[in-house]
């Protein structure tokens, strides 16, 4: 079984559905007996929801950020979800 601070290291994936079955199953049976991380999850999903609604307020939209950089924050992203790595 994985431990929370391991829980914590593919939490991103997990959330962004990239983690293989069998690694979600591993996942999902730590979660079934810790409420520790299951709060922790909901809390990490309340932040992008809020995220993402910060984004589609007055003013804000994804559209106009420079094509560029929208490439390099999305490579980095995947970068850090490769190399295992969560901060």
């Amino acid at each position: 079984m994985l431990t929370c601070r391991e829980v914590l290291d593919f939490l991103m994936a997990y959330v962004d559905g990239e983690l293989p079955a069998d690694e979600v199953a591993r996942f999902e049976k730590h979660l079934a007996v810790c409420l520790s991380c299951v709060n922790y999850l909901a809390s990490y999903r309340a932040t992008i929801r809020a995220g993402k609604a910060a984004m589609r307020g007055p003013g804000t939209s994804l559209d106009k950020l420079p094509p560029d950089l929208v490439k390099a924050v999305e490579a980095a992203r995947r970068a850090l979800v490769q190399s295992g790595e969560s901060e």
